[in-house]
């Protein structure tokens, strides 16, 4: 046999000789002794080679076999964050079924590294520990959701790759029809024409995880193809797509991450995009966007005689200094607005800033109710059209959640955006 066991097998298996094979991860040298980690798709364990010259032959991520006994690491010598941390394999007999050559980075540093790069090298950026937890969490996802769906009767269905060209979101991957000229076949965007057409023909539930193609510009969250749980139901409403779709979820979240959902809270469109400016809330942090149109019906300010007027209330902005409230225009600039108008309460509750000035006694003097904010606080306007005035306060605050750490990591705040409209 090429291997016995694997790496992480070994922690209890002191005392026994065994054969084992993987990459040389990292390696060290102690005056005739030599100590390399070996890793394979399992973990990590630590080799001793007595050897001194074929331990000079051993070069960083080299594919080897090795021969010998699992030992007790020596008192003192035990790395506990490792699985095997107690034990080392003394090598007998080393195998090099590959000599790596000169590396284009360090895999344990490719961090550091540009992406271009590590793209180049995939085989060597997905040897990371943290890439290959990526492809099997993939995995453990897609076995989830297939469990979940055929436990409800669900039937997966491969559709076809090849389709015709049908209106979309985004344009299409064309191929060329080799035996008929001028015609072309197209990349789907999504399965949609045939899971309609296998609800017409009685299957009901079906599902399928799905690789889909968009030529469309590149952006973060978008890829010229990716893949998606696809779903369709005969004779449903909306409750019971959001009940199938908050099942998989709860699933999900459960068994990925031993986080327990509750049930999750519905939110119409036009009430996110009134209290958040966006149709996709972190709803990680209370922090709202307040409408002041009729607040402001009467004001002389001419900034604050829109269509839209809207404030975001930053707890404890106040104690901001003048360049850090400057530094906020430059940063409203960057995204296409003129600036972010805004003043700060005392801890007396007095207003002072740049937009006092222009707002009358009596706006005054109901603006921290009519806002919310505290004394201590700092309170940013947008005026102008609904959605670029929205857009604004609700990149502000996502900026005021980063810089005051409302945002926890590792905490989640789920919500069901419904009663989307079908155009902009």
């Amino acid at each position: 046999m090429l291997k016995t066991h694997s790496c992480v097998e070994l922690a209890n298996k002191a005392g026994q000789r065994i054969t084992a094979a993987g990459w040389i991860a990292r390696r060290r040298d102690h005056g005739g002794v030599a100590f390399f980690d070996l890793r394979d798709a399992t973990g990590v364990v630590q080799v001793v080679v007595h050897d001194e010259e074929l331990a000079h032959s051993l070069k960083p991520e080299s594919c080897v076999q090795v021969h010998g006994s699992i030992q007790i690491r020596p008192a003192g010598n035990e790395n506990l964050e490792l699985a095997t941390g107690k034990v080392e394999l003394v090598a007998e007999e080393v195998t090099i079924f590959s000599s790596a050559a000169a590396l284009p980075f360090q895999v344990d540093d490719s961090d550091q590294v540009s992406d271009e790069t590590r793209l180049r090298h995939r085989y060597l950026d997905l040897r990371r520990q943290k890439m290959s937890d990526n492809l099997r969490i993939r995995s453990k996802a897609n076995s989830i959701a297939r469990n979940l769906l055929n436990s409800l009767n669900f039937v997966e269905v491969e559709t076809p790759t090849f389709t015709r060209s049908t209106p979309e979101g985004a344009r299409d991957f064309l191929v060329p029809v080799r035996l008929q000229p001028g015609k072309w076949y197209a990349l789907p965007q999504s399965p949609q024409l045939y899971k309609q057409l296998l609800m017409v023909a009685g299957l009901e539930r079906y599902y399928q995880i799905a690789r889909c193609y968009r030529d469309e510009d590149f952006r973060a969250d978008r890829q010229p193809e990716f893949t998606q749980l696809d779903i369709e139901m005969s004779f449903v409403e909306q409750d019971d797509v959001i009940k199938i779709g908050e099942s998989i979820v709860k699933a999900l979240w459960k068994e990925l991450g031993d986080y327990q959902i509750t049930d999750i809270p519905w939110l119409t469109y036009h009430e996110s995009i009134r209290k958040y400016g966006s149709d996709k809330p972190d709803l990680r942090y209370n922090l709202e966007l307040v409408e002041l149109m009729d607040y402001f019906q009467e004001t002389p300010f001419r900034v604050f005689q829109a269509p839209y007027v809207g404030a975001i209330v930053m707890p404890g902005g106040a104690a901001q200094s003048r360049r850090q409230f400057d530094a906020w225009q430059d940063w409203a600039k960057q995204r296409g607005a003129e600036g972010l108008a805004w003043i700060s309460v005392s801890d007396e509750a007095e207003i002072t800033g740049p937009v006092a000035k222009n707002i009358s006694d009596a706006e005054r003097a109901g603006l921290l109710t009519a806002t919310g904010a505290k004394p201590g606080d700092a309170i940013f306007f947008a005026a102008g059209e609904a959605s670029e005035a929205r857009g604004l306060l609700a990149a502000a605050r996502t900026e005021i959640a980063n810089q005051l750490g409302l945002a926890k990591p590792g905490e989640w705040s789920f919500v069901w955006i419904i009663d989307a409209p079908m155009f902009e």
